[in-house]
Order: structure tokens, then sequence, then C-alpha cells
């Protein structure tokens, strides 16, 4: 599904990215693990679009994306959520936006947004999808953390997405919260592929049917988790000798 060939993107005399190759394949969870400074959110963002890659090439759906902007990447199928949860959060209306943009109803401005039914059901049931059922008229700010990056990804799943990236989607959480979203990112995989940036390794192993791991802006080694585990490569720079028990 997507095939990232030499990705190169340079900050100065910092290469955030060196020569990224990657593929993910259909259907799967692919996870994307490795220290700070790594360059993950670098990558996810060059894939997004909201970031230009200085080399390299980008293909989805077998498509060249690599120059396109963000918002033809979002229409192709290709959506993201963020390291930072980036959410209006004075509104209630962040899922109905989400499809608005999407299908581009008008929301005209002679007339209520609430007569927008289909749009607003639509809304809803991404709401139900990720957990906030009846909370949907709630302003964003008065949602619990975890439910705010729940709603983050409802915004990336009411594009009706075709691959989803996930920058940490559990950042800040505690068990039980970090727990209903790996829940949520389980279910996600009956109808989406998944490229997973995250630092809760338990998280990824459960989740996970290939991982990647970045090291100073290049792969370093792609495999099953097992794979992953057991190569000395990986443990030395990144997972530590406990993986290896």
């Amino acid at each position: 599904m997507l095939e990232v060939t030499n990705l190169r993107k340079r900050f100065g005399g910092i290469a955030a990215s060196d020569g990224v190759s990657l593929e993910v394949r259909e259907g799967e969870i692919h996870a994307l693990i490795g220290p700070n400074g790594a360059g993950k959110t670098t990558l996810i963002a060059q894939l997004s679009g909201s970031l230009a890659s200085d080399e390299g090439r980008i293909l989805f759906l077998g498509s060249d994306m690599t120059k396109l902007p963000q918002h033809a990447r979002v229409k192709a199928g290709l959506a993201r959520s963020y390291q930072i949860t980036s959410i209006f959060r004075r509104f209630s209306d962040n899922l109905a936006l989400a499809v608005q943009a999407r299908s581009g109803s008008s929301l005209a401005f002679w007339r209520p947004v609430a007569a927008e039914r289909a749009l607003f059901d639509e809304a809803r049931a991404v709401a139900a999808e990720v957990g906030l059922a009846g909370k949907e008229d709630l302003p964003a700010a008065a949602l619990a953390h975890g439910e705010q990056r729940a709603l983050e990804l409802g915004l990336a799943l009411a594009t009706r997405p075709r691959l989803v990236l996930l920058d940490e989607p559990t950042a800040g959480m505690g068990p039980e919260e970090s727990q209903r979203m790996i829940d949520l990112v389980h279910r996600l995989r009956i109808r989406l592929t998944v490229l997973l940036v995250e630092h809760d390794m338990d998280a990824v192993f459960r989740l996970a049917d290939r991982i990647s791991v970045l090291v100073n802006g290049r792969v370093i080694a792609t495999g099953l988790p097992a794979e992953i585990r057991k190569n000395a490569e990986v443990v030395r720079a990144y997972l530590g000798e406990e993986a290896l028990t």
C-alpha cells in the first residue's frame, strides 16, 4: 500500500531522515519504533505531506505522492494523527468539520449547522467508534486527555482513510486510557491499514504485524515482532538486553 524509497530530510547539518526505505502492506499494523530523536515524527510528517522531503519517493496505492500537498494526500486516503493533540478545543463540532471537509458539504451560512443532518449523523457514528458516544455536544476542552486523543483519531477516521498514520496515540495516558486506545487501534485493523509510531513496547508487540526500527534517521531492521525482539542490533540500539528475556 505504501512504498517509501530513499527518503531524506535535513535540518541544517542534521539528517532527520537519512535514506529511509519502508514498505507498509495493505491490512497490516506496521509499527515504527526507535529512540527519541530517531526521526520518527519527521518521517510521519513527510509521509503525510506536512513536511516536504529533500529527496526520495513516496508511493501510495501505486501513485506518486512525493510532491502532493497534505490535503491531496488526505483526499487520496492517507490521514494522520499528531504526537501533540491537535483539535479545536473551544468547539464541539470537531468531527462534523472533518466530515464536512471530506464530503464538501457547504455548511451554508444562511441556515443552522445542525440542519446538516447527514453530516452530523456521520460525525456521531465516528464519535461512537472512538468511544465518545454521548459526548458530541461537549467542547473538546471539557474532555479528558484520553478522550481528546480519541477525538483526534476520530478526526483522521472522519476522512475515510485507507491508511492512517498514528503518531504516539497513547502519549500522556494512564494505564486505563492507554488500554482503551490500544483496543481501539486493534479494532481498526478490520478495515484500515495502520502505520503506528509508539514508545509503549507492550502495545507495539501486542498490536504490530511487522515492526521497523528507526535509529539516527535510518531503518536498521524490519521484521516480525519476534524477529525484532531478538535482533542484536535493535537490542543494542533501543530495546535493551531485557528484550531477549
